[in-house]
């Protein structure tokens, strides 16, 4: 390039340079740059595709796409790439650096079998999507369960963006214990085969991702058992974290057998009794439902897609997605 900036794939060669810009440009910690590794480079949907932007020997620019694998309604897989962590030299702004990482992956990815990008952007950064060809496609609807006397006191100042790292509890049990390759056969592949298809786009969840998402020590998830031991009869992953002074529970997955809803709702019960949370949060469109969740109006994250080829944008009513799928990344 005529700046003498050049736009390249990244490889394994480039990560020690990307980690040394994400300290200098975003100021991570080594405990940010596990959780980078974590993300990118074990996630069993395979390796992320990265790009770098290089000056002489330096990394300048670093954007990467998290891959993901969704199930139709019918049973069909789509392959799928999140827009995720991206970090510009402070020496380099202004030079479109940012814009340069999307816009050549993008050309690119649908050689890696890619059929979408999705991300949830922030209010700053979703015009500049659009700009670059993504769709809004509305916002995921959150609802709210509250599970503490503190809840009055503490749900106003919770109106600010939630702690990356979670708040540390003992409640339920370990993932690795339920998914970890050293958890036995406790059913968690006979309850996986047991999952219904979703109404729309949903996570192609296997023991794999399941130990992969939930299993990192440091992001502190929990899992709750609707009998002891025994996975295949239903279980639920939660989270803890802090907004403002409340402690949220973050209700990432709950799965039961055929998708059975009574055993669904008990698990919630157990998550609320044994959580400490001030209450707990998931994806529900619904206004108001059976085990009291209410739906919070404008609150939510905006998800925002790019199909990669001549296919349309899904529709919000054609994902189903879950706190799991977007929490975190």
């Amino acid at each position: 390039m005529a700046d003498g900036l050049t736009v390249q794939r990244a490889t394994s060669a480039d990560f020690p340079g990307v980690l040394e810009l994400t300290r200098r440009a975003l100021g991570w910690t080594d405990a940010d740059t596990r959780f980078l590794e974590w993300k990118h480079l074990h996630n069993p949907f395979g390796e992320s595709p990265m790009w770098v932007a290089v000056a002489g020997d330096r990394v300048v620019g670093f954007r990467a796409f998290l891959r993901w694998e969704f199930v139709t309604r019918a049973g069909r897989t789509v392959t799928a790439a999140r827009a995720v962590d991206t970090a510009t030299d402070p020496a380099y702004q202004g030079q479109r650096i940012f814009t340069r990482l999307t816009t050549e992956p993008v050309a690119a990815l649908p050689g890696d079998g890619i059929d979408l990008i999705f991300n949830t952007p922030n209010g700053k950064s979703l015009p500049g999507y659009l700009k670059m060809g993504w769709h809004e496609v509305g916002r995921l609807a959150v609802a709210v369960l509250p599970t503490s006397a503190r809840f009055p006191a503490v749900v106003a100042t919770a109106r600010q963006p939630a702690g990356r790292w979670p708040v540390v509890t003992e409640a339920g049990d370990a993932p690795d214990h339920v998914f970890g390759p050293g958890a036995g056969d406790g059913g968690v592949d006979e309850l996986l085969a047991r999952q219904p298809f979703a109404r729309g786009l949903s996570t192609r969840r296997s023991r794999a991702f399941l130990a992969w998402r939930y299993g990192d020590d440091g992001l502190g998830y929990r899992v709750v058992l609707v009998e002891p031991g025994r996975p295949a009869a239903g279980l639920a992953v939660f989270r803890l974290r802090r907004r403002g002074r409340a402690v949220e529970g973050v209700l990432c997955d709950v799965l039961t057998p055929g998708g059975d809803q009574p055993t669904a709702r008990r698990l919630v019960r157990q998550v609320a009794r044994v959580a400490g949370a001030d209450y707990l949060i998931r994806l529900d469109r619904r206004t108001v439902t059976r085990d009291r969740f209410v739906r919070l109006p404008r609150v939510g994250p905006v998800l925002a897609c790019r199909p990669l080829s001549t296919s349309p944008a899904p529709g919000l009513p054609e994902w189903a997605l879950t706190m799991g799928d977007v929490e975190l990344f």
